[in-house]
C-alpha cells in the first residue's frame, strides 16, 4: 500500500488572502507588463516635442507638465514592479536632477527585450548576466565618446550653451531665455571653487502678470511681500531673526480678573505694554535695524517698531528662514530678546521694490567693488530669479525647467564632460555594444545584443514625438546609415526637421552631461535588473474591513 503524497495547495503557508503569484508567467511577465505601460505612458513627453499630461493628484491639484519626476511623484503608482522602476528615476532625480524619463524608458525597453527572450526560453539569470555585462561596456564606451568638456574659468555664455539641451527638453521656445537666467544666476552665487556650488542658492520667485521676457535674476533674496510696517528701505543695517512670532507672550492657562474702577481698568494691560517696549527698545539699542519674524506680527509690537525705525518682515516658511539666515550670516532666535553680536546678522541693503504692479522686499548683499560694499561677516551670496507668466500652471512649469538648469550645472561643476545630444550618443553605444555583443560566447551574448536594441529607444522616441512613427522609422534608418560612415557618431534627430530630420550635435551646439546620461544608464540596467530577477510575488491581505463602495447620492431621499 503506498503513502498518499499531499498535494502542493492542501498545505497552507500564508493567513488568509494572501496573494502568491511565481514562475514566469505569473510574476516575471506580469512585473515586465506593468513596468512596460509605465514606460509608454511617459515616453510620450520625452525630448522637446514630448506632449504635456494633466495630472490632478489625490489633494485635488492640477499639474500640466511634461517633467517625468513631477508627472511619477503626482500618480501614486502603485504596483510594485513599477515602484521600482520610479525609485530608480528618483534616485536619478536626486543624483543629477535630470534625466528620470530616459531611466523609465531604457528599464522599460529592456524589459520589453528580456519579454522576447524569455518566451524563447532563455533562463532571466542568462539575460541579467547579459544586460550587467553590456551596462559596464557603455560606461567605459562614454568616456570614448565624450566629445569637449565646459571651458575653465567657466563663463556665462558657456554656462548658457550647456543648459540649452535640458532646458529645451522641458520648455522648447524658452530655452534662450531660461538658460541665459539661470546662467546668470549661477554665475552670481558661483564659489572661488566650483565644485561647492549649492543649487540651494538658486532661489525663484513666481509673480503672475507679464510674460517670461519680464523676468530677470536679482542678486539677493526676494520675497513676495512687501514689509509689515511703515519702514521700507534700509541700508548697512543690523539683522535679527525670530522663529517665533513678535508679540506679547500669552499665558498657558486662562485667568479671571476682577475690575473695581475705572483706573484698574487704565491700567490693566499697563505692565504687558511697558514690558513689551522694554524688550523692543533694547533690541534697538543693540544696534539691529531689521527684524525677520517667522511668525505673526502683533499690533502693539508693530505700533512700536514704527516708533524706534526698525523695518520688520513676515517669513512664514521655516525653509526660507533657513535659507535667510545663511545669507545674513544670523542665529535664529525662539525668544523675543535683544540678539547677541554673533546671533546678529547683516544685510548691506534691505529695500521693497515694485515687480508688475506687485510689492516685493529684496535683502541683497553686495558684492566687493560695488558702491557700498561694507565688507561685513561671512555671508552666502543668493541670487532669485523672478519670474512672470500668465498662469500659476505656467509658471510652475517653467520653475521646474530651471530647477533641472540649476541641477545640470551642479553635476557639470563635478564632472564638465559633454556628449553630443539628440540621440546621437545613444545610437553610436547601441552600434558599438551590437559589435561587442557579437564577439561574445555563450548565451548571454542575445541578451547584450538586445541591450544594444534597446538603447535605440532614445533617438527613436525623439523622432517619434516630433514626427509621428512611420516617420521616425525612415529618420532612424537615415542616422543609422550615417553612423557607419567614419566620424558618424555626431549625428542625432533634427527635430526641426530642416533638412531629413537628422543633425550634427556638436555643430548644432547641443551637447548633453555625460555624468547625467551615464548615471541614467546604470540606474535604469539596475532596474531592468532588479525586475527580471524576481521570480515571486507574495502580497499580504491589505490592513482594515472591505472598501465599501461609495454610492452616487443619498441613500435614503429622507437624509
Amino acid at each position: 500500500m503506498s503513502l498518499k503524497v499531499p498535494k502542493a495547495n492542501q498545505i497552507q503557508l500564508f493567513k488568509d488572502g494572501y496573494k502568491h503569484l511565481q514562475g514566469i508567467e505569473d510574476a516575471v511577465l506580469r512585473n515586465i507588463q506593468a513596468v512596460s505601460e509605465l514606460s509608454d505612458l511617459v515616453r510620450t513627453s520625452f525630448g522637446p516635442n514630448g506632449r504635456n499630461k494633466l495630472i490632478i493628484n489625490h489633494l485635488g491639484k492640477l499639474f500640466v507638465t511634461s517633467d517625468a519626476a513631477t508627472i511619477l511623484r503626482e500618480m501614486e503608482v502603485v504596483h510594485p514592479a513599477a515602484k521600482l522602476v520610479v525609485m530608480a528615476s528618483q534616485a536619478q532625480e536626486q543624483e543629477m536632477g535630470d534625466a528620470t524619463n530616459m531611466v523609465i524608458m531604457l528599464a522599460g525597453e529592456l524589459l520589453k527585450k528580456a519579454e522576447h527572450l524569455l518566451v524563447m526560453g532563455l533562463h532571466p539569470s542568462e539575460i541579467i548576466r547579459g544586460y550587467e555585462l553590456a551596462c559596464t561596456k557603455s560606461l567605459e564606451e562614454f568616456e570614448n565618446l565624450s566629445c569637449s568638456s565646459l571651458p575653465i574659468p567657466f563663463t556665462q555664455s558657456a554656462l548658457a550653451t550647456a543648459l540649452k539641451p535640458a532646458i529645451a527638453s522641458k520648455q522648447y521656445g524658452y530655452e534662450d531665455t531660461l538658460s541665459s537666467l539661470v546662467a546668470e544666476a549661477a554665475m552670481v552665487v558661483m564659489p572661488t571653487n566650483p565644485k561647492n556650488f549649492n543649487v540651494d542658492n538658486v532661489r525663484v520667485v513666481k509673480i503672475m502678470g507679464g510674460s517670461l521676457a519680464n523676468s530677470r535674476v536679482v542678486q539677493g533674496m526676494v520675497f513676495g511681500r512687501e514689509p509689515e510696517g511703515s519702514v521700507k528701505n534700509v541700508k548697512k543695517a543690523k539683522v535679527a531673526v525670530y522663529t517665533c512670532g513678535v508679540d506679547i507672550s500669552q499665558t498657558e492657562t486662562k485667568g479671571t480678573v476682577l475690575i473695581h474702577n475705572k483706573d484698574e481698568m487704565l491700567n490693566f494691560t499697563r505692565g504687558e505694554e511697558q514690558q513689551l517696549e522694554k524688550v523692543l527698545k533694547e533690541i534697538a539699542d543693540s544696534g539691529v535695524k531689521v527684524i525677520i519674524a517667522g511668525s505673526n506680527v502683533g499690533e502693539l509690537a508693530m505700533h512700536y517698531l514704527n516708533r524706534l525705525n526698525i523695518a520688520v518682515l513676515k517669513v512664514l516658511s521655516k525653509f526660507d528662514l533657513r535659507r535667510l539666515c545663511r545669507v545674513v550670516n544670523a542665529t535664529p532666535l525662539t525668544r523675543i530678546g535683544a540678539p547677541t553680536p554673533e546671533e546678529a546678522g547683516f544685510v548691506d541693503v534691505f529695500e521693497c521694490i515694485e515687480v508688475g504692479g506687485d510689492r516685493v522686499t529684496v535683502l541683497r548683499q553686495l558684492v566687493d567693488g560695488e558702491e557700498g560694499f561694507s565688507g561685513q561677516g561671512e555671508r552666502t551670496r543668493t541670487a532669485t530669479i523672478v519670474l512672470r507668466g500668465a498662469t500659476q500652471n505656467h509658471l510652475d512649469d517653467l520653475e521646474r525647467a530651471i530647477d533641472d538648469g540649476v541641477n545640470v550645472i551642479k553635476s557639470l561643476m563635478k564632472d564638465p564632460k559633454l556628449v553630443p545630444g539628440a540621440g546621437a550618443t545613444e545610437l553610436e553605444l547601441a552600434k558599438r555594444i551590437e559589435v561587442y555583443g557579437s564577439g561574445l560566447k555563450g548565451l548571454s551574448q542575445h541578451a547584450v545584443r538586445r541591450y544594444a536594441s534597446a538603447l535605440e529607444v532614445v533617438p527613436r522616441t525623439l523622432a517619434e514625438n516630433a514626427f509621428g512613427a512611420a516617420e521616425g522609422n525612415e529618420v532612424l534608418s537615415r542616422l543609422w546609415a550615417k553612423h557607419e560612415e567614419k566620424g558618424g557618431e555626431v549625428w542625432g534627430v533634427d527635430v526641426e526637421a530642416e533638412t531629413d530630420g537628422t543633425l550634427s550635435a556638436t555643430e548644432h551646439k547641443i551637447l548633453d552631461p555625460l555624468a547625467a546620461k551615464s548615471w541614467a544608464v546604470k540606474l535604469g540596467t539596475e532596474a531592468a535588473v532588479a525586475v527580471l530577477s524576481v521570480d515571486s510575488i507574495i502580497m499580504s491581505k491589505p490592513a482594515g474591513g472591505p472598501k465599501i463602495p461609495q454610492q452616487a447620492g443619498n441613500w435614503d431621499e429622507d437624509d
